[in-house]
């Protein structure tokens, strides 16, 4: 009989490539939604990639504890992806961070109670480097949630760190993966998410001028085998692992590929700070993203090769299918 997973966020980006992983790997798949409504095109998504025949949806919310107790009877691991993405501050930063925080900790408790055997959780890069200036980090690299590091960058330290601190109380075999940013082609072919937006409105002409920003990516296939990876690879017990390009790409390199490959609306320009500056004084998004203006932070991602056997698909191809897949 397979080992079944419980996927949270199966509806999200990386939840969907995390369920069809799995199920191409011979895993049966148990995916949270907070809606049944939503399950069908949840389904198709994946289809396309996997077979389909061993997943299985049930209700649970983040914000709420009934539902996840029960959905964790037989599983064997539990892949936590579901947290929220925005760039742009909220006016009440809970928003935000009461779901990643207590949401996690709902996870992690069930999974205890129901005797998980490892629970990996998916936290991102940024609770590693954001605030910090150029210079090379590795997993011992923590953000300060206390600096002005965006409010989405706070919720990813305090979630992770929250897991973290529980695993320890708690005896729970933990794994966090620390994805950059995540490219890839998208399973519904619908923009989606803070990614897919992105690209969208790069290619649509919408990016006049790009920020002075350098950003490890991976695409989100990658993403998806480091998730079904950690759950079993020896060693990986207790241990971040950064997922993520070691050098980061500036943003007029995307665009340039975007370019390159027939999407002639991508703008190779460059915003002067200034300019974003004032900007941000009106778009809560560019404001989000002004810690990361002019700073190059290179990673030490070696444990992601060597333990989860990592073999990164290239970003030229990550970019261009992720185009592809929404025009």
């Amino acid at each position: 009989m397979a080992d079944r997973v419980l996927v949270t966020g199966v509806t999200g980006y990386i939840g969907q490539h995390c369920g069809a992983e799995l199920l191409r790997q011979g895993y049966e798949v148990l995916g949270t939604i907070r809606s049944l409504e939503k399950a069908e095109a949840v389904r198709e998504g994946i289809a396309k990639v996997a077979p389909v025949e061993k997943l299985k949806f049930v209700e649970a919310d983040l914000t709420k504890d009934e539902g996840w107790q029960e959905a964790m009877v037989d599983c064997r691991y539990v892949l936590h992806v579901a947290s929220p993405f925005v760039i742009a501050n909220p006016d009440d930063e809970n928003e935000i961070i009461s779901p990643a925080v207590d949401g996690t900790l709902r996870v992690l408790s069930a999974a205890k109670e129901a005797g998980i055997q490892r629970t990996v959780v998916t936290s991102s890069l940024i609770a590693i480097i954001a605030g910090k200036q150029s210079g090379h980090y590795g997993t011992d690299s923590w953000s300060d949630p206390e600096a002005e590091i965006g409010t989405y960058a706070k919720s990813k330290v305090l979630a992770e760190r929250a897991a973290w601190l529980f695993a320890e109380e708690n005896s729970l075999d933990l794994v966090v993966i620390n994805p950059g940013g995540v490219m890839g082609p998208t399973l519904t072919g619908k923009v989606e998410g803070e990614s897919l937006t992105m690209i969208s409105d790069i290619i649509n002409g919408k990016y006049p001028l790009v920020p002075d920003i350098s950003v490890g990516f991976i695409d989100v296939r990658d993403v998806a085998k480091l998730h079904v990876a950690a759950l079993s690879a020896e060693g990986a017990g207790g241990k971040r692992f950064i997922a993520s390009s070691d050098e980061p790409m500036h943003f007029t390199e995307i665009t340039g590929i975007l370019k390159d490959a027939g999407y002639k609306k991508a703008s190779t320009k460059q915003a002067p700070k200034f300019l974003l500056r004032i900007m941000s004084i009106f778009d809560e998004q560019v404001k989000g993203l002004l810690p990361l203006v002019g700073q190059r932070q290179t990673v030490d991602n070696r444990e992601t090769y060597d333990i989860l056997g990592w073999d990164p698909i290239s970003m030229d191809q990550s970019l261009v299918e992720t185009a592809e897949s929404i025009t």
